[in-house]
């Protein structure tokens, strides 16, 4: 697994991350988990934390303990009551129970039944091989990471996001499914089970493209990245502005 630990420190090296990458694999199957492993009474985005803090873990149908992330795994199926709307309402994210359940009628799930598990490890010490990448930090390092993924093919790149779900769906479901990058402003359930900082945000991109976006960000990390954080241009605005620049009346 030396690649990945390589990869993981060309990244943040490159947009000086504050914790490492993480990286998910959907387990098939009979697969044998160890129960020192297992990461009990956890949401998704608990796993996800715990990995970017150092921890290798497991979650399965079994352990999971968020609803919403059980269903867009596959795990479990949808409860009623989420499927309906009224949870949404009743924790006072929407004001209209059908405006919710919509919302979550159109959120992308795994086949039911199809995986027997997710582990998730911090990708500079990850010990298998991954399906996906997370990567959670400040909106600024983001952006530098999702242009480094723009080199690959240029054009634009689109972001889906319900503001709910944004870890297990926005981040793991929709690489994993469309093989593409996505990215998310996070939501109510990891920002408030998690140490999500305000100021940051999350993405997750297929393993496969892993390599290339890592190269990338070392180009990136050559000119564009410490010009721009120079804030020159910004700064020679000032000059011409004068004392007291942006705060005269």
């Amino acid at each position: 697994m030396d690649q990945y630990h390589r990869f993981a420190s060309h990244i943040s090296d490159a947009v000086q991350l504050t914790q490492p990458p993480v990286g998910i694999k959907f387990l098939e199957k009979n697969t044998a988990i160890p129960e020192a492993s297992l990461a009990r009474g956890h949401r998704f985005c608990q796993l996800i934390m715990r990995a970017r803090h150092g921890e290798e873990l497991v979650l399965t149908p079994e352990t999971i303990s968020c609803p919403g992330a059980a269903a867009a795994l596959g795990f479990k199926p949808l409860p009623p009551n989420l499927e309906a709307g009224q949870m949404l309402k009743a924790f006072g994210i929407f004001a209209d129970q059908g405006k919710g359940a919509r919302t979550i009628r159109a959120m992308p799930r795994l086949e039911l039944g199809r995986y027997a598990g997710i582990i998730a490890g911090p990708l500079d010490r990850i010990t298998f091989e991954p399906d996906g990448i997370i990567i959670e930090d400040e909106a600024e390092k983001l952006m530098w990471i999702a242009l480094a993924w723009l080199n690959r093919q240029g054009g634009r790149l689109e972001f889906s996001t319900a503001i709910l779900q944004a870890m297990c769906v926005d981040c793991a479901v929709i690489p994993f499914t469309q093989h593409r990058m996505n990215m998310t402003f996070g939501c109510y359930g990891c920002r408030d089970a998690t140490d999500m900082k305000p100021g940051e945000a999350s993405l997750g991109f297929p393993a496969d493209g892993l390599e290339e976006l890592a190269s990338n960000l070392q180009f990136l990390a050559q000119k564009a990245i410490p010009n721009c954080r120079s804030k020159g241009i910004y700064r020679s605005l000032m000059e011409k502005i004068g004392p007291g620049g942006l705060n005269k009346n």
